[in-house]
């Protein structure tokens, strides 16, 4: 599963740039053109986005990447109440 969603991560910044340098420097575009370019390269930034975060993820939780370190809701609501003291 993991490597469709790097396939698809791939695809999608791949979409984004294509899309984006399309939308940013062409000329010669159509007004109707060139929204559908900025909204494909914007699809192409949001799951390209989603798709890295996923992979992320995934490899945290297989292990093949060092964790964030985030408290658990418990110790960061203990932390908060000792913060003002």
């Amino acid at each position: 599963m993991t490597k469709l969603i790097a396939v698809i991560n791939i695809i999608a910044w791949a979409g984004f740039w294509a899309f984006g340098y399309i939308a940013l420097t062409s000329d010669d575009l159509t007004e109707g053109q060139l929204v559908i370019a900025a909204i494909l390269a914007f699809a192409g930034l949001v799951m390209g986005i989603l798709a890295y975060m996923k992979l992320v993820r995934a490899s945290e939780a297989s292990g093949y990447a060092k964790g964030s370190k985030q408290l658990d809701a418990e110790a960061r609501n203990r932390a908060q109440e000792e913060w003002g003291k």
